[in-house]
Order: structure tokens, then sequence, then C-alpha cells
């Protein structure tokens, strides 16, 4: 009698230890994607900037390049 409450209490201690264990590793991997979608939003957050930032160099080549050709045909 002693040896078989004695295997249940191990038992329903390991089951708890399991379940914490699991409970542990579910709380990791939530942190996990919770990491990439600020990455995520951070991306996508910078797109308006970086297509800003091209469009005002974009302007900018095209005049260097339009004098650079006007130099040309004059030369």
């Amino acid at each position: 009698m002693f040896i078989l409450l004695l295997l249940l209490i191990i038992l329903a201690v390991l089951t708890a230890v399991l379940y914490n264990r699991l409970v542990r590793d579910r709380n990791r991997v939530d942190a996990a994607w919770s990491d990439i979608d600020v990455q995520l939003q951070r991306r996508h957050d910078l797109i308006p900037q970086l297509v800003k930032a091209i469009k005002h160099y974009a302007a900018y080549e095209k005049a260097t390049l339009e004098a650079v050709t006007e130099l040309r045909g004059a030369a």
C-alpha cells in the first residue's frame, strides 16, 4: 500500500514538472514570435522612409545626369 502511494506521488510530481516545463516552453515560443512580429512591424514602418529617401536621391541623380549629358553635348 505504501509503495502504491509513493508511486502515485512520484507520478503526480513528474506530471506537474512536465506540465510546468511545457508551459514555460510555450511561453518562450510566444515570446519569440512576438520578437519576430516586432521586427516585421519595424521593417514595415521603415519602408516609407526608404522610398522617400530613394525618391529624393533619384531627383538628385536625374539633375546630375541631365547636367552631364548637357555638358557632353556642348563639348
